[in-house]
């Protein structure tokens, strides 16, 4: 079954992004010249990529990955520091919901001083185009709970960040080195195939919107309304926390998610059975993200 891709090959001095959207096709053009102050940014001074997952099993691969591993505790959270093809990373748990990944992201950026984060794992898939096993990485992710609730339905807003007072925004970007980085690797990247009672599948990556609420989304209603609101792909419940804190602290952020379910009735029957898999397969799309990461400084020497 051959794997479909979104994203073109990158050109010698543009590299193009496609959006999933059948209805709504869109191009991002990156230049060269951005690619490499982009990569300047995330990578000073060798300082870590982190990489943030909610559970064990999604962090499992990426730990077994590192090299030089180095453990370290920070009030109770297990960081795992160390290499991955050579690049400097820090992998933790977060434990579920939007305030735990908050605490041990502050915990990561106060005490590791990230060049970059990931947020990794799986969600619920709220996009009537995508199906279970599907990769999205978010060009923009949002709290979907957070706003004013009325009569009339949620309005949604962004908080004031205490650093300096200014607006969040509803829609966090998502970095868009990073964006471009994750949508490279998705083109090499070998993907296990993630089976469904009707059949077996290789996941497709596409870039999209994640949004995150501290509840597990089993509602059709729901899952429609999201989409419908906020053009949302994918629901999960930690990777805008995640972001937020990286925007106040201007810390390159990117959320990549597997679907393990569709949000639906059947959410958690499914969850159960498709978890481990997909987990994996996001693992795998951080891993080619981090190579990718790699290939710049000789890429840059050349």
């Amino acid at each position: 079954m051959r794997k479909e891709l979104l994203h073109q090959p990158p050109s010698a001095t543009r590299f193009f992004l496609r959006h999933k959207s059948l209805s709504r096709r869109r191009a991002f053009l990156f230049p060269a010249v951005c690619f490499i102050t982009g990569f300047a940014a995330i990578a000073q001074a060798g300082s870590p990529t982190g990489i943030l997952g909610a559970s064990a099993e999604e962090i499992m691969l990426l730990q077994s990955e590192i090299t030089a591993a180095e453990e370290r505790y920070i009030e109770g959270i297990r960081f795992l520091a160390g290499q991955i093809e050579e690049q400097p990373v820090v992998v933790a748990r977060t434990g579920v919901g939007k305030v735990n990944a908050a605490m041990v992201t502050t915990l990561l950026v106060e005490h590791f001083q990230p060049g970059a984060v990931i947020a990794m794992g799986v969600a619920g898939g709220t996009n009537p185009a995508l199906f279970p096993g599907d990769v999205i990485i978010a060009e923009r992710t949002a709290h979907h709970d957070l706003g004013s609730l009325s009569s009339e339905g949620m309005r949604r807003w962004g908080v004031r960040n205490p650093i300096d007072d200014s607006r969040n925004p509803v829609f966090f970007p998502g970095d868009s080195l990073l964006v471009l980085l994750a949508g490279r690797a998705g083109q090499v990247v070998e993907f296990e195939p993630i089976g469904t009672e009707e059949e077996e599948r290789i996941p497709r990556v596409v870039t999209g919107v994640v949004v995150s609420g501290d509840v597990f989304v089993r509602s059709s209603a729901l899952r429609a309304r999201l989409h419908d609101d906020l053009d949302a792909d994918a629901v999960e419940m930690e990777g805008a926390a995640v972001v937020q804190i990286c925007w106040q602290h201007r810390v390159p952020c990117l959320v990549v998610r597997c679907l393990s379910d569709l949000a639906d009735e059947s959410a958690e029957t499914d969850y159960q059975s498709l978890y481990r898999v997909a987990a994996r397969n996001a693992a795998r799309l951080v891993l080619g993200t981090i190579k990718q990461l790699a290939s710049v400084p000789a890429a840059q020497e050349n």
